[in-house]
């Protein structure tokens, strides 16, 4: 187990890796925490045995969200300065180019909904609270609450969302989309598990082209992404994944191959 800062620990196991938020009570989100997890971020990316991942707070509470009182303290200069941050250490966790999947557990509000987003994929408990209430607060989502929130839901939802700051239970979470499968609480992490076994028994490369290629479907028109498609699965049949792949299909039928990862 490796520990970035006070807060945050990672564990790699059979090619998973578990990014754990623990800072009783609630999981609040602060500068620190948000550097934690943009360093843990790089280093997970960077090692090509780590296939799957997944971010969760624990059993109770996923994260509350930003530490208001750090937050209070803060004028405009120090915000300039800081805003960026957060966004930075988010946006590092999004582009990680292997699946990602948030076990939520309890609340996961503001920044903590916000952290949960830059996943693939979000289990939830039925008894989980999501939301976006930063209006409450006089302010806006600041970490992609506005932007992933949108990819997610749709515009007319996620105005209703951050215009009203209202908690979300996981059963209309899950409706609207914002997440993707609910379970009985205190089994979101070894849901999200069983998903990670899944999709890390896939192709590297591939996992890794078709993350880019979805991700980047709604910013290029399609002409463009069509033709990006192309070049990457073209790319494919220079890997041994590939050829591991059609031989396996040929000789014994799908879903069997065992994949190298390069």
């Amino acid at each position: 187990m490796s520990e970035y800062g006070q807060w945050i620990k990672v564990t790699i196991e059979d090619g998973i890796a578990t990014i754990r938020l623990d800072r009783p009570k609630m999981n609040p989100i602060d500068a620190d925490v948000q550097e934690s997890l943009g360093r843990a971020a790089a280093d997970i990316g960077a090692d090509e045995s780590v296939r799957a991942a997944i971010i969760t707070g624990g059993d109770k509470v996923f994260a509350a969200g930003a530490d208001i009182k750090e937050m209070q303290a803060f004028d405009y200069v120090d915000m300039v300065e800081r805003a960026h941050l957060i966004q930075d250490a988010y946006r590092a966790l999004a582009e990680l180019p292997i699946p990602t999947i948030a076990a939520i557990e309890g609340y996961a509000l503001g920044g903590g909904c916000e952290l949960a987003m830059t996943c693939d994929f979000r289990v939830a408990s039925k008894e989980a609270t999501l939301g976006q209430p930063e209006i409450l607060l006089g302010l806006i989502p600041g970490a992609g609450g506005t932007q992933r929130l949108v990819r997610l839901v749709g515009q007319s939802k996620a105005k209703d969302l951050v215009f009203s700051g209202r908690f979300v239970k996981a059963d209309e979470a899950l409706e609207i989309g914002l997440v993707d499968e609910l379970v009985d609480a205190g089994t979101a992490y070894e849901a999200a598990l069983e998903r990670a076994r899944t999709y890390a028994k896939m192709p590297r490369i591939a996992l890794r082209f078709a993350k880019e290629l979805i991700n980047r479907s709604a910013d290029v028109d399609l002409a463009t992404g069509l033709a990006t498609e192309s070049q990457l699965f073209a790319a494919l049949f220079a890997t041994k994944d590939r050829e591991i792949g059609m031989a396996s299909f040929v000789e014994h039928g799908p879903g069997k191959a065992r994949f190298e990862g390069r």
